[in-house]
């Protein structure tokens, strides 16, 4: 029988006290001082000529919480108001905003510095779990040993006169930021604040943010190095960039988007039929509506670019329909083209991966980039919230260790379980991040208390074990 008289004799007060709104910062916060972020990021932000009352690097770590939890401006870092008994009392929005004006280049330098060796020991207490490094895989093979590096931009609104807002190419009004993230682990390595104007293959760009995402893999994690980026990535400039970047100790491997031309068009016709075989799911089974094909030997612009073609055909969408090329209304297929130097050898530790089926599927895997701009966006970056360029650069920076410390705190104290590990970032928030809980304060010692019958209970309990186990930074 439903019970509608539920709110009988019920009443609402807001006198309550020892109440903690939001309990999952403290899982949050406590990756960040375990893994030694909060004090390399005060010691990269520290003045030299004067001890100011509040660390900057806790500010800092503050706001990437606080984003983590939802918030969407620097007035809502006043969310952690109320566990001031927890946290102490939170910083006020104009401390907050003097933070983000010092993103300027050689105070960003020093920060990504200290990201990069907080990195460094991340992966190692990655490592050491009992589910180890999350190597990709694709096509049913693990990818051991290779760091993936996927390249992608993105257009990021904005609804009023912002410095550095403009017209985008997608016909909108806001900016265009370039990023690369880890596929393996989540992180967001680099991002680079743009104006809404900047173009999608813009080579300077793009050989700056790979730098920098670069700087942040741990150095003995670079000898096998995968950079994977849309088809805004197929310049000369680029690619030349990156097989420079191959040595006698690292190996450095591409794969890329190619816009298709006439010339490929008249090579893809010039194939035979038996040229073509089945492509692959990302599972590693055949896919019945796709094959690929080598384009190399018949393609000369192949041998200018010195790079493999690989040419993809699907079943065309109804969406595709007004889009066809002759050729494809012809034939009845829809054609894409990578490009790739992945050679004979393939990818070193991985068998079969030079063959064409193996690197379609590589790229099309790069797809899931999408899914970290979006969770990311989740994460302060639909709206940047400053009319300023350099306190949005702040912001950006901010969004970008909250994304980090969402990740490690999944790697670190979430591995097995699988529901929560690879949540959007409202379900982990519903589940997690805004948990009550009420503080209690006896014997000079101060607990937390959780509801006992919060489905998701133990899966806090465990990870706020696992991170208070994690062994000191030195």
């Amino acid at each position: 029988m439903n019970r509608t008289g539920w709110d009988r004799r019920l009443s609402v007060s807001g006198d309550g006290r020892g109440l903690i709104g939001h309990a999952g910062a403290v899982l949050l916060r406590k990756c960040a001082d375990q893994v030694g972020l909060t004090p390399a990021l005060g010691s990269a932000l520290a003045k030299l000529d004067g001890s100011p009352r509040w660390d900057r690097g806790m500010v800092l770590v503050q706001l990437a919480v606080a984003i983590a939890l939802g918030a969407t401006s620097m007035r809502q870092i006043a969310l952690l108001t109320h566990q001031a008994d927890v946290f102490g009392d939170p910083p006020s929005d104009s401390t907050v905003r003097r933070i983000l004006e010092l993103a300027e280049p050689a105070l960003l330098g020093r920060i990504a510095k200290a990201r990069a060796k907080v990195r460094a020991r991340v992966w190692e207490l990655i490592e050491a779990t009992q589910q180890g490094f999350p190597w990709l895989k694709v096509a049913g093979k693990v990818l051991t040993g290779w760091i993936v590096i996927d390249i992608d931009a993105t257009i990021v609104l904005a609804h009023s006169a912002k410095e550095g807002a403009a017209a985008t190419f997608k016909r909108t009004y806001g900016f265009h930021p370039l990023a690369a993230w880890c596929a393996s682990t989540q992180e967001s390595l680099a991002m680079l604040l743009r104006p809404g104007s900047a173009g999608s293959n813009t080579v300077a760009d793009h050989l700056e943010v790979l730098a920098a995402a670069i700087a942040q893999i741990p150095a003995s994690r670079r000898a096998k190095l995968l950079i994977r980026v849309g088809g805004a990535g197929a310049t000369h400039e680029l690619l030349e960039r990156v097989e420079a970047l191959n040595t006698t100790r690292r190996t450095v491997r591409f794969t890329v988007g190619w816009t298709i031309t006439d010339v490929d068009e008249a090579a893809i016709a010039a194939l035979p039929g038996k040229a073509w075989d089945r492509a692959l799911t990302q599972d590693g089974d055949p896919h019945e509506h796709a094959g690929v094909a080598e384009l190399t030997g018949l393609n000369a612009r192949a041998a200018v670019w010195r790079c493999r073609l690989i040419a993809r055909r699907v079943v065309p969408s109804r969406r595709h329909q007004a889009k066809l090329t002759a050729l494809e209304k012809k034939t009845g297929w829809k054609y894409s083209i990578i490009a790739t130097n992945l050679g004979p050898r393939g990818m070193r530790g991985v068998p079969g991966s030079h063959q064409a089926q193996f690197i379609d599927v590589l790229h099309r895997s790069h797809a899931g980039v999408e899914d970290r701009v979006r969770t990311n966006k989740a994460m302060g970056l639909r709206n940047l919230p400053s009319r300023t360029w350099t306190v949005n650069a702040g912001w950006l920076l901010a969004a970008n260790i909250a994304a980090d410390l969402d990740a490690w705190t999944r790697l670190l104290g979430l591995y097995d379980e699988p529901d929560l590990a690879r949540a959007e970032p409202q379900t982990l928030r519903y589940c997690l991040w805004h948990l009550p809980a009420r503080l209690v304060c006896h014997a000079r010692r101060r607990v937390l208390k959780i509801s006992a019958t919060w489905p998701w209970k133990n899966a806090f309990l465990i990870c706020w074990q696992r991170l208070c186990a994690l062994p000191a930074p030195t």
